[in-house]
């Protein structure tokens, strides 16, 4: 018994018509017939009485019709939510994102879901580069937005967007009533900077190499949150994502343009090169880039 025989079964149970059936199907009548008696003998029992005026259902016909539609609606629906898992996958799209993107990834998202409404997305932070190579290639997320500067023969990387890098502080410090401050006037305060493995800080430490000074550091944060908490308290200064700024009213907090060519950073799309993406994550990956205006490299 199969899913073929059932459907020929339920078709003929309907329209109570050989010929019928056999026209809805496509199908020669006598293979239909042919069909029919093989179910009755796998059965072990007729399932459709003949006679020449019409066709009635049996006892064990109407179990098995009524089991069979059952059955095939089932089936209907698994067909269906497949060909949706080839579209969307499991339905939810997970993406890694570090914290200067909250400013504009959720337009992204809005204008996505208008073509995919039933996804659901999932949006962690992975911030450092270990990590970040690590979430892709355990497929923990399927995409990324990272300014780790990452050279892997499995990994795509796509530059994005350049963002500057900004003098933050306490609005009492006296360097906040300047208009401008260089990398050589905070060598002596209190340095608030990302722990090691962070691009932010290597791309921090090489602007103060390039002046030929150090910064005296004094706290090493993992998130720039924390580093706006301890500004707040007025217990050092930081240089963070003119990006990650975005929204923050807070007058207690002031940020300053610092004189250097070297404090940037790039902004990358990253993913997996050979993981299988589903249209649904890829429709998601062109929005980005539509967002950029940045071409897509295979």
């Amino acid at each position: 018994m199969d899913i073929k025989q059932l459907h020929y079964f339920v078709t003929v149970s309907d329209l109570l018509s050989y010929s019928k059936a056999a026209q809805k199907l496509h199908i020669s009548q006598p293979s239909l017939s042919n069909a029919i008696k093989n179910l009755e003998q796998e059965v072990g029992s007729p399932l459709l009485e003949r006679n020449t005026r019409k066709i009635e259902l049996t006892d064990a016909g109407n179990i098995l019709y009524q089991k069979a539609i059952l059955l095939l609606s089932q089936m209907d629906t698994l067909k269906k939510e497949m060909e949706e898992v080839k579209e969307t996958g499991s339905g939810q799209l997970i993406i890694g994102i570090i914290e200067s993107a909250k400013h504009w990834v959720p337009k992204v998202i809005r204008n996505y879901q208008e073509h995919f409404p039933s996804m659901n997305i999932k949006l962690i932070e992975v911030l450092s580069g270990q990590a970040v190579k690590d979430s892709l290639r355990k497929y923990h997320t399927h995409l990324l937005i990272t300014n780790q500067s990452i050279q892997e023969d499995d990994l795509e990387t796509i530059p994005l967007y350049i963002e500057n890098l900004v003098l933050v502080l306490h609005r009492s410090h006296p360097l906040a009533q300047q208009e401008s401050v260089s990398l050589k006037e905070v060598v002596a305060e209190p340095f608030i900077i990302s722990t090691e493995g962070f691009q932010t800080r290597e791309n921090i430490l090489s602007a103060f190499a390039m002046e030929d000074v150090e910064p005296r550091i004094k706290f090493e944060i993992e998130r720039f949150e924390t580093a706006l908490s301890l500004i707040r308290e007025n217990l050092g200064i930081t240089i963070i994502p003119e990006n990650y700024l975005a929204g923050v009213s807070d007058p207690s907090i002031v940020r300053k343009k610092i004189d250097s060519s070297f404090l940037q950073r790039t902004v990358f799309l990253a993913y997996l090169k050979n993981r299988y993406l589903t249209p649904a994550v890829r429709a998601f990956l062109a929005g980005i880039q539509e967002e950029f205006g940045c071409g897509r490299r295979e």
